[in-house]
C-alpha cells in the first residue's frame, strides 16, 4: 500500500436532447484508476471519453469538484456531449437526469462543521448539473457551448453554493440571490 493519496478522476457524461437532459453512462460516471505520473487529470477524462466512444462530440469539459474516496482524491468532470434530436438514438444506455430526483432520495448526508462531507454520487451529479448552471452566467467560453436547449434544460437547476444545506430546519440549498436576474 502507498504512504501517498492516488488521484482519480470521473467523468459524468452529459447530454440533452429535445426531451431533457440524459446521463450517457447510464447510471453512474466513468471512473479512472489512479493517474501516473506521465500523465495529468485532463488527459485521464480525454482518455476515458475516447474509450466510450464519446469524445468527438464534447463540447465542454469542466471540473466541478473533488472530494476524497477509499484513500484517493477523486476529481471530478462533467462532459457536455451534442447529440442528436434524441439522446438514446446514439446512447441507448443513457439515463434520464430529473431536477427533481433529489427530492426522492433526499437530503445529503450531515456532518459536522468541521467534519469532512459524505456526498452521495447523486450529490456529485446534482452539484456538477448546479455548477454548469452558474458558469452560463458566469464564463463566456461555458456559456457559447451550452448554446440552444442547454439553457433551457439547466433552468430546473439553481446554482446553489456547494454543499450549503441547513439539516437541522431542513432548508433547501442557499442559491444566489433573485438568480431570475442572471437568466
Amino acid at each position: 500500500m502507498s504512504d501517498r493519496a492516488g488521484v482519480r478522476v470521473e467523468v459524468w457524461p452529459v447530454t440533452a436532447d429535445a426531451v431533457g437532459l440524459w446521463l450517457i453512462s447510464g447510471a453512474d460516471a466513468w471512473r479512472s484508476g489512479p493517474i501516473t505520473q506521465d500523465s495529468d487529470p485532463h488527459t485521464t477524462v480525454e482518455t476515458l471519453l475516447a474509450d466510450h466512444s464519446a469524445s468527438a462530440d464534447v463540447t465542454l469539459l469542466h471540473s466541478t469538484s473533488w472530494r476524497a474516496e477509499d484513500g484517493d482524491v477523486i476529481l471530478t468532470y462533467v462532459a457536455i456531449v451534442g447529440c442528436s434530436d434524441l439522446a438514446r438514438e446514439q446512447w441507448p444506455d443513457a439515463s434520464p437526469i430529473n431536477p427533481a430526483l433529489p427530492d426522492a432520495v433526499g437530503k445529503p448526508i450531515p456532518v459536522e462543521a468541521t467534519e469532512a462531507p459524505i456526498p452521495r454520487y447523486i450529490d456529485v451529479l446534482m452539484h456538477g448539473l448546479r455548477h454548469l448552471r452558474f458558469l452560463l452566467h458566469t464564463d463566456s467560453a461555458a456559456r457559447s457551448a451550452l448554446c440552444g436547449r442547454w439553457k433551457t434544460h439547466l433552468q430546473a437547476f439553481l446554482p446553489a453554493l456547494a454543499g450549503m444545506y441547513d439539516h437541522d430546519r431542513g432548508e433547501a440549498p442557499i442559491t444566489l440571490p433573485d438568480a431570475s436576474v442572471l437568466s
